[in-house]
C-alpha cells in the first residue's frame, strides 16, 4: 500500500449501470416561480467491487486546484449607486473558552500524503459524528476524535473515493447523517487525458469513517451516449460540486464548464435517493439542467444541509450576472422528493427576493506580504435549512463606516420560504446583515445554526497589520447582528506570494447533539505545519463553538 494509507481504506467502486432515460419535461411550478427548467434526466448508478489504486512517482509539483470563475454577462445588474455600507464589527483577539480549537489538515500533511506534490488552495470539507471529526481538503484528509486528537491520517484525499494516486480530484466535501449514522463525501474527478469527468460520492454506513467506504461515480462529461445529457462545448466537468441533504435525498450541484472549450453551461442539480445510498444498493438519481433564474443562466446554486423536518429541499443562489453589484437572491425548492427513489422526477421551482446589496470583493491585504489574497467572487457559499428558515452567506465588497478603503466582508441572510400547491410560492428575508472589520478583510464565510437558534460564522481575517488568521463570530438567538469577530488562531506569517489564491470556501456543521457548531477555515499556521521546502504555508483551523 502507498505511504500514508491503511488496509482499512478499502472501497467498492460504482459504475454507471443504466443509460439515462429520455429527457422528461419539468414544470416550473406555480405561484410566483421565476425559474425555468428545460429538462431533467433520470438514471441508476450501481456499486460494484474492485480496486483502482495506482502507483505514483515522487516529486514536488506546485498544482492549483481552484474553482473556475463564472463568466460575466452583459446583462444589466440591479446595482446600488455606491458601495453597500455598514458599521464595523468589533474584534477581540483572545477567544473565549472554545470546546475545541486545533490545527487541522495543513500543506505539510498534503505534501506528505502526496509524495511531495503540493496543492493550493485547500478547499474545505468537515464532517462530525459518532465521536469522530473528519476533515477533507485539497489534497489530504485526517480523522480526529472530538478532542482534536488524530485517530488516522493524514492520507491522500483520493483514498475514500478509490481514485488512483495520480488522478486529478478537487473540491472535497463531507457530511455525517445522524438519522442513518452514515458518512457521505463528494469530490470532482477528471481523467488524465482531460476528456472525461465524474462526481464521486463515497458512502460509509458503518458509523466509523476509518472502515470501508463504497463509491458511486456519476458521469458529468455530458456528451450524450450514457455520459449524461448532450451539452454544448462538452466534454465537460462539474466544477465545485456542493453537498446538501434532507430526509429523502443527497443533493449535489455543480457549475458546468467545457474541459477544453471553457464554455459555461450553468448550474446543474443532482438528487440521489438516500435510502439507496445507505443500503449500498443501485441508486436512483435525477439530473436537472438548463437552469435559469431572473432572465439569466443560473450559477452556484447551493443546496441546504437540512436540519429537522421541512416541506422541501431548499437552495440559494446569488444573482449578479455582471459580477459587479446586485441586490437579489434566488431561492429554490425541490418538492415531491420521495419520487426520486422510485425513478421519478420531483418538482423544482424558484423565486427571486430583494436583499441587501452585495458585490465582488476586493483583493485582501496581508501583513508582511507583497502580494494580496484573492477572495473569489460573490457566489453563494454554504446553505442551511433550520427552524423553518434558509440561511446563507457570501463574500462582498463593503464600505465600512470610518474606513476610507473598500473591504471584503461577509453578507448573511435568513430567508423564510413558503410552499403552496406543491411549489415554492414566495420567500421573504427575516434578517440580514454584514460582518466586517475596519482595516481588515473577511474572506470565505461559512455559517451554521445551532439548536438554540443562535448561529456561528467562521472566516479568514487578514489586513495590512494582520497575517491571515482564523476567526469566527456568533449570532445570539433573535439578535439582529453578529457579535464581535474573535480571532481563534492568529496567522504566523504572510501567505506564499506565489499562491495568492485563497480558500474557495470554508465549512461549518452543526454537532449531531445540536449543542454546538463545528467550524473550519484556512489560515497561516505555525512553521511545523508548513511544507518542509517552505513552498506552501497554508493550514486549516478546526473549532467547536458551544451554544452559540
Amino acid at each position: 500500500m502507498r505511504r500514508g494509507s491503511s488496509t482499512g481504506w478499502s472501497v467498492a467502486i460504482a459504475v454507471l449501470a443504466a443509460v439515462l432515460t429520455p429527457p422528461a419535461a419539468v414544470a416550473a411550478g406555480a405561484g410566483g416561480s421565476t425559474g425555468t427548467y428545460g429538462s431533467a434526466t433520470t438514471g441508476i448508478v450501481a456499486p460494484a467491487g474492485g480496486s483502482n489504486l495506482a502507483p505514483q512517482s515522487a516529486g514536488a509539483v506546485r498544482a492549483s486546484r481552484g474553482t473556475r470563475r463564472i463568466p460575466r454577462t452583459i446583462a444589466p445588474a440591479a446595482a446600488p449607486s455606491s458601495l453597500p455600507q455598514a458599521a464595523a464589527t468589533p474584534v477581540q483577539a483572545a477567544p473565549p473558552a472554545l470546546a475545541v480549537n486545533f490545527n487541522g489538515v495543513s500543506s505539510r500533511d498534503s505534501g506528505l500524503a502526496n509524495f511531495g506534490t503540493e496543492f493550493e488552495p485547500p478547499d474545505q470539507g468537515l464532517c462530525v459524528g459518532n465521536g469522530f471529526v473528519v476533515e477533507m481538503v485539497n489534497s489530504a484528509y485526517t480523522v480526529y476524535d472530538t478532542s482534536g486528537r488524530t485517530v488516522a491520517g493524514p492520507f491522500q484525499v483520493n483514498g475514500p473515493f478509490n481514485e488512483g494516486l495520480s488522478e486529478f480530484t478537487s473540491d472535497p466535501r463531507c457530511y455525517f447523517d445522524q438519522a442513518t449514522h452514515t458518512w457521505f463525501a463528494t469530490i470532482l474527478t477528471i481523467n488524465p487525458e482531460e476528456t472525461a469527468s465524474t462526481i464521486d460520492i463515497a458512502v460509509n454506513p458503518s458509523r466509523d469513517p476509518t472502515t470501508q467506504w463504497s463509491v458511486y461515480r456519476i458521469n458529468t462529461t455530458d456528451v450524450g451516449r450514457g455520459t449524461g445529457p448532450k451539452h454544448p462545448g462538452c466534454p465537460c466537468l462539474g466544477d465545485q460540486p456542493t453537498l446538501g441533504i434532507d430526509a429523502q435525498n443527497l443533493y449535489v450541484t455543480t457549475n458546468e464548464f467545457g474541459l477544453a472549450s471553457e464554455s459555461f453551461n450553468g448550474a446543474q442539480i443532482y438528487a440521489f435517493a438516500k435510502k439507496d445510498l445507505v443500503s449500498l444498493s443501485p441508486v436512483h438519481f435525477v439530473h436537472f439542467d438548463k437552469l435559469a433564474i431572473a432572465g439569466a443562466p443560473a450559477s452556484s446554486v447551493q443546496p441546504a444541509l437540512t436540519t429537522g423536518v421541512g416541506s422541501a429541499e431548499y437552495f440559494l443562489s446569488s444573482i449578479d450576472p455582471t459580477l459587479t453589484f446586485d441586490q437579489r437572491i434566488g431561492v429554490w425548492a425541490i418538492t415531491e422528493r420521495d419520487v426520486v427513489a422510485k425513478g421519478g422526477v420531483p418538482r423544482l421551482s424558484s423565486v427571486v427576493v430583494s436583499s441587501e446589496a452585495f458585490g465582488t470583493p476586493p483583493f485582501a491585504q496581508q501583513k508582511g506580504g507583497a502580494s494580496a489574497l484573492e477572495p473569489g467572487d460573490d457566489r453563494m457559499q454554504q446553505v442551511q435549512f433550520a427552524g423553518g428558515a434558509v440561511w446563507g452567506e457570501l463574500d462582498t465588497s463593503l464600505a465600512i463606516t470610518g474606513d476610507p478603503t473598500a473591504r471584503a466582508a461577509a453578507a448573511w441572510f435568513e430567508i423564510k420560504p413558503a410552499i403552496a400547491a406543491g411549489s415554492l410560492s414566495a420567500a421573504h428575508i427575516r434578517r440580514q446583515g454584514y460582518v466586517a472589520v475596519a482595516g481588515n478583510y473577511v474572506l470565505y464565510p461559512a455559517l451554521q445554526v445551532a439548536a438554540s437558534g443562535g448561529a456561528a460564522m467562521v472566516m479568514t481575517i487578514s489586513g495590512a497589520k494582520r497575517f491571515p488568521s482564523a476567526a469566527y463570530a456568533t449570532l445570539a438567538p433573535g439578535a439582529g447582528s453578529f457579535g464581535p469577530v474573535t480571532v481563534a488562531a492568529a496567522g504566523t506569517s504572510a501567505y506564499d506570494p506565489e499562491g495568492t489564491r485563497w480558500g474557495d470556501y470554508s465549512w461549518a456543521v452543526r454537532d449531531p447533539s445540536g449543542s454546538s457548531v463545528w467550524l473550519a477555515t484556512e489560515y497561516v499556521p505555525p512553521r511545523k505545519s508548513q511544507t518542509a521546502d517552505r513552498a506552501r504555508n497554508w493550514g486549516t483551523r478546526v473549532l467547536d463553538v458551544p451554544g452559540p
